[in-house]
């Protein structure tokens, strides 16, 4: 079947998106067994199917029992997404067959989630936006089991026919976010996604290492198509799965933008029972591909897991994990925005790791904790610009982040005020943090032990300057004449007729002084 229409027939368009988000919380053990987690970091190396015990083979027999630890992250991050927590929350059987998931079914929550009825406010590019900002809906957040993963190489990377059934992954906790369709672009769907693994990471629920399948998700996509005769149609919901990069959830959405309105005019097809499709997503050629007919609720015949009992959260039980949960990934980059003064950038950058912000917020302290403290603001400054410059740049080489180089908050507070003060110079920076990392000293007396400290003889600086004038007129003619470019050769005479002990910094602004005000 046909429409008969072309796109001069198309008034216009409008997209729904809806979102699926799974989240492997990274407890130390499975959601109903003592087994070894691969989410948490301290197994994710382990060997294929060497964390599998009777209940995770299905062997007969065994009985799962709930994992709090999972519950409690699942409830953290409800209570984040500004989701109520219900007091009373089951377990249900949902049935299908698939080759990793050894039971046949698998143990989830389905009419009586933990979370359900939140909402996260993000900034949005969409025209409809109010101030800037659009509120999506959070439908529910529940707690089930991960299944295994089936793989199709053998070791070395030699492709097999076959599949290959690694259990290691089956049984992990797995949080599932279900949101409202209520984005209409995928700029906005990324946003959410982003802030949603910020919020996951913060609370330390999980890793978030979205190549490593810690976070997954799955946008349910469809159209409103309206014709110039005044009649709508709407596409059946398309389900794009397992997407694990942030480019792969744009390019998806995208995609399957144009592919659902090229589908209608050819074919017809429109929202009705049976018309749901799971597709895949091809990074290589940027398609997505269909996989199978997607099922319906009823179809998964879902009924009570009769060997759990349901989770009872009291309000006791909530006002500890609800006391638990820090400042948030949002509000945070707004108070470092309006007390530091920081970038949207740097702030997001801080955010992103809560060792690194909590390390950051430390070195803010530790400068405010002197006898002549600078103003917050440049604490705050100072501190996020060495941490994500020079220490970022040190933590890379060594495979860490900045704030496992070895260093101590005191000591970066330290090595700041030195060169807020003058004594350091810039170019010693590096070196003096490489000392730092080997050594618990002080940063000035490892300063001064290695002959880092700048030269303060205003006679010698003086002199310096003057000879490198002298020994490189036409770049002191160039600077003059407003070639800011030549003052490099004249900061290099100086620093070499100081044995590299000036600051770069300060003989750059005298030169500029003397050569423009003078």
């Amino acid at each position: 079947m046909t429409t008969g229409l072309t796109r001069n027939d198309i008034a216009s368009t409008r997209l729904i998106v809806g979102l699926e988000i799974h989240v492997e919380l990274s407890t130390r053990s499975k959601m109903f067994t003592r087994a070894a987690n691969p989410a948490c970091p301290e197994f994710e190396d382990a060997e294929p199917n060497t964390l599998v015990d009777p209940l995770v083979a299905a062997l007969p027999g065994s009985l799962p029992v709930m994992n709090r630890r999972a519950v409690e992250m699942s409830a953290m991050v409800g209570m984040a997404l500004g989701c109520s927590i219900a007091e009373h929350a089951k377990w249900d059987r949902k049935n299908y067959a698939y080759p990793d998931l050894p039971k046949g079914y698998q143990i989830s929550q389905y009419d009586l989630p933990l979370c359900f009825d939140g909402a996260v406010d993000i900034p949005s590019v969409s025209a409809d936006a109010d101030g800037g900002m659009r509120r999506i809906g959070i439908t529910r957040a529940h707690l089930e089991e991960d299944t295994g993963k089936l793989g199709h190489e053998l070791p070395g990377g030699v492709r097999y026919s076959g599949s290959l059934v690694d259990l290691n992954r089956a049984g992990t906790p797995l949080l599932e976010i279900v949101t409202e369709p209520d984005f209409d672009c995928a700029e906005d769907v990324v946003t959410f996604a982003r802030e949603l693994r910020s919020i996951c990471r913060f609370l330390g629920v999980t890793e978030g290492v979205m190549q490593k399948g810690h976070m997954r998700f799955e946008p349910n996509i469809n159209l409103v198509i309206d014709t110039t005769d005044g009649r709508e149609f709407r596409t059946p919901v398309i389900e794009i799965k397992n997407l694990n990069s942030f480019r792969a959830v744009d390019g998806a959405i995208r995609h399957e933008t144009e592919r659902q309105l090229e589908e209608f005019l050819s074919t017809g097809r429109v929202m009705g029972m049976g018309m749901k499709q799971t597709r895949g997503w091809d990074d290589d050629r940027l398609v997505t591909v269909l996989q199978r007919e997607k099922e319906d609720a009823h179809d998964y015949r879902y009924f009570p897991e009769p060997d759990l009992v349901p989770v009872e959260m009291d309000e006791a039980w909530k006002d500890r994990i609800r006391a638990s949960i820090p400042e948030l990934p949002i509000a945070r980059r707004a108070r470092y925005h309006d007390e530091f003064g920081l970038p949207e950038k740097d702030a997001s950058a801080l955010i992103d790791d809560q060792g690194l912000c909590h390390f950051f917020e430390r070195t803010v302290d530790a400068q405010l904790a002197v006898a002549d403290p600078p103003s917050s603001r440049n604490a705050g400054h100072d501190s996020a610009k060495l941490l994500l410059n020079q220490m970022a740049k040190k933590a890379n080489e060594s495979g860490v982040v900045a704030h496992e180089i070895g260093i101590t908050a005191e000591q970066v507070g330290e090595l700041l005020a030195l060169r807020r003060s003058g004594e350091l110079p810039t170019q010693a920076i590096d070196r003096l943090l490489e000392l730092a990392s080997e050594s618990p000293q002080s940063v000035a007396e490892l300063a001064e032990a290695n002959d880092l400290l700048a030269i303060r003889d205003e006679g010698a600086i003086e002199g310096w300057l003057a000879e490198a004038v002298v020994a490189q007129p036409q770049a002191a003619e160039d600077v003059r004449n407003g070639k800011d470019a030549a003052i490099g050769r004249l900061v290099g005479a100086v620093m070499k007729a100081s044995g590299g002990q000036a600051d770069a910094k300060d003989v750059r602004e005298r030169l500029f002084a003397m050569l423009r005000d003078g």
